[in-house]
């Protein structure tokens, strides 16, 4: 018999490797791991795995942690979502915020004890002063927003805590630009909540806004600029960069359009006025933001802003439209309001006049 063939090899578990000759053969005693100390390592890298996946979905910001950034969707992407009235775009270009459907049917009740955001989206000449006027001094809260006599600013804060529940002109200031879009809002809101309250928080938003007959808010922006409005402090955000110059540019020369008349208002073909609701609440990266949409609009890039606009409407938690703020209900509510804690008074500019 040869040697190899006596030689045998085993495994067990003891405090040093030696060697054993016995008559039989020659035995080699190896030293092995435990495997109960094996198993636990592995367990505490698999724990650790799960808790870091957990920990980067919760409280990194959706813009930071994507796993891929958001990049312009071909129009005809978009305007396939388009053809079709009321029909979702697709997943890829949803936008953040709780949708009607969903605050009614799955009890999404917006709760000031939490960590819920109302976001109100004020476009020009719509009703928005008066709506967010409303918002901060006429609501039944536990703790009313508390404004000051001095300044156009109210401190709306939750019940338990100094964390702001309201992000609007009346309660935060225009933190994210004069009269910031749904662009401007769903890039900026976050951090700059994140700055005022010194840490980041995972919040939900409830976006809300005001719409208008799209004529009759035409001409009423109109008459405000031809009074000297020209709203120059607004940024104009998307993609991480205010427009230029040469992308938004003036329809005038001067500080102000003041005494212009509906013609040169309407003939201007980048006006800003110029299908204003749907700009505002589309989302601009769709069309490349502002880099030759106002010089070159085409009806393909109209149809894509138009598709998106009634997407982000349909994601947000309410709506409401001006006309029928002129009903006897609402005149009566206003004139209850507490008007002179802003310095307003109705028939005032800026307070509506139908009443």
């Amino acid at each position: 018999m040869h040697s190899s063939e006596m030689q045998k090899s085993v495994s067990v578990q003891v405090d040093s490797d030696f060697a054993l000759l016995l008559p039989s053969g020659a035995y080699e005693i190896k030293k092995m791991e435990p495997r109960s100390k094996l198993r636990r390592v592995i367990l505490f890298c698999l724990l650790l795995s799960l808790f870091g996946m957990v920990a980067f979905g919760y409280f990194c910001p959706d813009q930071v942690c994507a796993l891929s950034p958001r990049e312009r969707v071909s129009e005809a992407v978009a305007l396939t979502y388009a053809e079709a009235p009321g029909r979702p775009l697709p997943d890829m270009i949803a936008q953040p915020g709780l949708s009607y459907d969903e605050v009614l049917h799955d009890d999404f009740r917006f709760d000031l004890n939490a960590h819920d955001v109302m976001v109100f989206l004020h476009i020009q000449k719509t009703g928005g002063t008066s709506f967010g006027k409303h918002l901060v001094m006429d609501l039944d809260l536990k703790r009313p927003c508390n404004c000051q006599r001095a300044r156009k600013r109210c401190h709306c804060f939750r019940p338990h805590s100094n964390e702001i529940w309201l992000f609007s002109r009346y309660s935060t200031g225009w933190k994210c630009g004069l009269h910031a879009d749904f662009t401007e809002l769903t890039a900026c809101v976050g951090g700059e909540l994140d700055r005022n309250e010194g840490s980041a928080v995972h919040r939900r938003y409830f976006y809300i806004t005001l719409l208008r007959e799209p004529v009759a808010r035409y001409l009423s922006e109109y008459r405000h600029v031809k009074r000297g409005a020209t709203w120059k402090g607004s940024r104009h955000w998307c993609q991480g960069r205010t427009a230029t110059g040469a992308e938004v540019p003036p329809c005038y020369n001067g500080d102000s359009w003041r005494g212009v008349t509906l013609e040169e208002f309407a003939a201007c073909p980048w006006n800003l006025a110029n299908n204003r609701q749907t700009r505002m609440l589309a989302d601009l990266a769709l069309v490349g933001c502002y880099n030759g949409t106002l010089r070159h609009r085409t009806s393909d890039t109209d149809r894509v802003l138009l598709a998106s606009a009634k997407r982000n409407l349909a994601a947000m938690a309410y709506f409401g439209l001006t006309e029928f703020q002129k009903n006897p209900a609402f005149c009566a509510n206003r004139r209850r309001s507490r008007w002179s804690l802003l310095q307003h008074k109705p028939g005032q500019r800026g307070v509506p006049d139908a009443c």
